[in-house]
């Protein structure tokens, strides 16, 4: 996703690895130590500042993951948790902290600019990195170590506007955050793919960050009588535009992006029950989903954090899975030593090659670091979420 600032995260946990009961390195901390008994692995993300919430939930999840699978092939597992404030350059800097620290892999970053950031830097090192959200297109284009655990901007926007076509929908307009990377990418995206399907776009109305007032826009989109709006920015923005829409009178439908997680659920109502009604959004996980292992994840998340996990929780602790199998694989080979660069990239093919069967769905890898996995479209329907579909991966 893409690094815009937001609002403090509601409820930002200060669990660590420590109270996790994770096993401190008996040694000097690398795990590239001969005859180590722990694994070292790298949490990067904003844990303070505009966009902590993100980095957070992303760090609950990996944590919760390594609390219940606290061993690698009767290693214990060592989390190196290190937070670069939703910057770029300390990430890069907290990045190099991980390398000198011997971590054999890293989950981040998080938001899009840093990720991109430290997926330029650890080609240098051929790190395995694996970000649970990073949804730029341009994250894993630096090297084949990189890989993410998330759907990109540009699936999402095409996902949405075949699925626009699939409801039959002639005429969109769009709104969105034009100053967004994210945002702009899906728009984009959509767009392009509308038109390919036949799809009219009326008018694409763009704003800025910040702006809470979207009349104008509407007003505009409203004016050309659009089937449809698609709005792929992040739940607040989002709530406020289906409100206002539905002030002016606008009935259609509303879509969106996984941006809209959070838009119902949480300590704030961003748009009624009735205003979201027949809206649609997609997304790699929802609460709502029945899925077995979905509800057990869910009841082991709230035990530890006494709260309802998002799709960035769900997101995290999926990335940890996939490091987590990877690194067993090279451990269970027994042929490359940790820290040397066969261990390396003995991960990195092991990530390559591996298949987990995941929270938000089966995450694989076919020839590039984005996952093969299936999304789901979520609806609003008598004040709840439910699936309203799942699309399998290509």
């Amino acid at each position: 996703m893409a690094n815009i600032s937001r609002r403090s995260f509601l409820k930002a946990t200060g669990a660590s690895a420590a109270a996790l009961g994770l096993a401190a390195c008996g040694n000097s901390g690398s795990s590239s130590d001969s005859g180590s008994d722990t694994i070292k692995i790298g949490v990067l993300g904003p844990f303070s500042g505009d966009v902590a919430q993100y980095g957070l939930a992303v760090r609950n999840g990996a944590e919760l993951y390594f609390e219940l699978n606290p061993e690698i092939n009767g290693k214990k597992v060592e989390l190196d948790e290190e937070d670069e404030k939703g910057d770029a350059t300390e990430a890069v800097n907290a990045y190099n902290k991980m390398v000198e620290a011997g971590v054999v892999a890293i989950l981040g970053d998080v938001t899009s600019t840093p990720s991109i950031a430290v997926a330029q830097q650890s080609v240098n090192d051929n790190m395995p990195l694996v970000s649970a959200s990073a949804t730029a297109a341009d994250f894993i284009k630096y090297g084949s170590n990189a890989f993410r655990a998330c759907i990109t901007d540009p699936y999402q926007g095409k996902l949405m506007a075949d699925f626009a076509a699939d409801q039959g929908y002639k005429t969109v307009g769009t709104i969105y955050n034009s100053g967004g990377d994210y945002e702009k990418g899906v728009n984009d995206a959509f767009v392009e793919e509308a038109g390919n399907k036949g799809i009219t776009i009326t008018t694409q109305q763009g704003y800025a960050a910040g702006d809470v007032d979207f009349n104008g826009q509407l007003t505009t989109i409203i004016s050309g009588n659009p089937d449809a709006v698609f709005c792929p920015n992040y739940y607040q923005d989002d709530g406020k535009i289906v409100t206002q829409a539905r002030q002016q009178g606008y009935k259609g439908a509303f879509m969106g992006a996984d941006g809209w997680s959070n838009i119902v659920g949480g300590s704030e109502e961003y748009a009624s029950a009735e205003d979201l009604e027949g809206c649609f959004y997609d997304c790699s996980f929802v609460s709502e989903n029945e899925d077995e292992k979905v509800q057990k994840f869910i009841s082991d998340y709230k035990a530890k954090f006494n709260e309802e996990p998002s799709n960035f929780c769900a997101l995290g602790y999926d990335a940890a899975m996939v490091i987590a199998n990877a690194i067993e694989t090279v451990e269970k080979d027994g042929k490359a030593k940790a820290g040397s660069d066969d261990y390396k990239q003995a991960v990195i093919d092991a990530i390559a090659s591996g298949t987990v069967d995941g929270v938000t769905g089966t995450i694989k890898y076919e020839g590039t670091g984005d996952p093969v996995k299936p999304t789901l479209v979520i609806t609003f329907e008598n004040g709840s979420q439910k699936v309203f579909k799942t699309v399998e991966a290509e």
